[in-house]
């Protein structure tokens, strides 16, 4: 008998989600700020990070070759070795004269082994656990999750930050010493999780051959697509974050930008502080009261609620943009405005996949193609986020966030069905 088998949860769940959002928040916020500090127009910073976001989309189209196999603790280990390799070639391949396009290759490598990791790890805590024990450390995933993000996109960012002003090195040359760190930290937890990730449970109900595999594939898909309404809800999925995917690819690098470029001028430690650290914070606090809220409302007649509060903060940007303060009170407290209402907000998205677009006989799978076509729509919005920014300017860039808005407004006004069950239990670590 394995040993394994007889872990407590907690030996196991906080690093596995950890692990799992660790390149999440590479590919969406340290990138960026990273090409940023190396002189990368914002055009190109949206193009490469919005089209790294597809791995994240396609995911479901390969979980087939993972279901053939009951050895998800061996994907998951694995999955996490490679994306420590390529994080430190990255740190290797930065300290290389014109190194953007191979590092662009490889943060490329890191998310598509990000993505498949997930699928792995989201089986095996599934395999692994009861019902009751699942939703028990739903909270556990969650924490971690984004602790992963306050971690990575606010202390790493900040000594990122501290090695170029303090130190003196230049962005390359810092940045190849975050990715290092993070690099060693996920190739450490891998090592960590050959002793402590459970033993795979044997599962009878896998397909048994990747044709079997691709054959259940097929019938998910027609499934899906057989649900009432379903390209309506697609559309939904699609534009519900027109807005937040905009700011969150540009806000960082309006805060970096020049003054004279109409930015705010502020160091990369002090857009960790503002934007990781602060910025997680809010996001918590704002999902915990979001998920309260769509609670006692409901998620029919709270809907529009939700995607006003995710939205209407996004003027703290617009107010920054036009005022622009040098103090860094205000600036930190719009941050964290914008992030609490993004929180607030994304509650609304998960709830609607997990009780409108995936109901039926395939749930988890459903669920999985709803996040798929999230993080789609993601892609879309961050990929030409940087040519609109360069085309209206900053500030006139945040009002068209607030409008970009307004289709999904409309759509939350008959898209939730009256005969939804209003369940108030989300799991934040299977979305993008």
């Amino acid at each position: 008998m394995n040993n394994s088998k007889l872990r407590h949860p907690l030996t196991w769940v906080p690093t596995l989600y950890f692990a799992e959002g660790l390149p999440l928040w590479v590919v969406l916020i340290v990138a960026g700020v990273m090409f940023k500090s190396m002189g990368i127009s914002n055009q190109d910073i949206g193009h490469w990070t919005g089209i790294l976001v597809l791995a994240w989309t396609f995911k479901p189209l390969w979980s087939p070759l993972l279901e053939t196999s009951n050895n998800k603790r061996f994907f998951v280990v694995l999955f996490q070795i490679i994306g420590g390799i390529a994080l430190g070639l990255i740190a290797l391949t930065l300290q290389l004269p014109n190194s953007v396009a191979v590092t662009v290759a490889l943060l490329g490598v890191v998310a598509l082994a990000s993505a498949t990791h997930d699928i792995a790890a989201d089986g095996l805590y599934i395999a692994s656990l009861s019902t009751k024990q699942q939703t028990a450390f739903a909270g556990w995933q969650g924490a971690f999750y984004n602790a992963s993000k306050f971690v990575i996109s606010g202390g790493l960012v900040v000594l990122a930050g501290d090695l170029q002003t303090k130190y003196q090195y230049p962005p390359e040359k810092a940045w190849a010493v975050i990715f290092a760190i993070m690099s060693a930290g996920l190739i450490g937890i891998a090592i960590y999780h050959l002793w402590a990730l459970p033993a795979n449970p044997a599962v009878t109900t896998a397909p048994t051959s990747i044709k079997e595999g691709f054959a259940t594939l097929i019938e998910v898909i027609i499934d899906f697509f057989k649900k009432p309404g379903i390209w309506l809800s697609i559309l939904f999925i699609l534009l519900f974050r027109a807005g937040e995917a905009q700011v969150s690819t540009i806000a960082p690098l309006f805060l970096l930008d020049s003054r004279a470029a109409g930015g705010l001028g502020l160091t990369t430690a002090q857009v960790g502080w503002a934007y990781g650290a602060a910025g997680t914070i809010a996001f918590i606090v704002g999902s915990i009261i979001g998920g309260y809220f769509a609670g006692w409302l409901g998620l029919r007649r709270g809907m529009v609620f939700l995607i006003i509060g995710m939205n209407m903060p996004n003027l703290a940007f617009f107010f920054l943009s036009s005022t622009m303060p040098d103090n860094l009170t205000i600036i930190t407290a719009a941050i964290f405005i914008e992030n609490f209402g993004f929180g607030f907000g994304f509650v609304g998205l998960i709830l609607y996949m997990m009780q409108v677009l995936s109901v039926g006989k395939y749930q988890t799978a459903h669920y999985a193609f709803g996040t798929g076509f999230m993080a789609l729509g993601l892609v879309l919005f961050r990929t030409f986020s940087g040519d609109i920014q360069a085309a209206l300017g900053y500030k006139h860039f945040f009002l068209w966030v607030i409008l970009s808005a307004i289709p999904v407004l409309v759509l939350s006004l008959w898209i939730v069905p009256k005969s939804t069950e209003e369940k108030l239990t989300a799991d934040p670590a299977l979305a993008v």
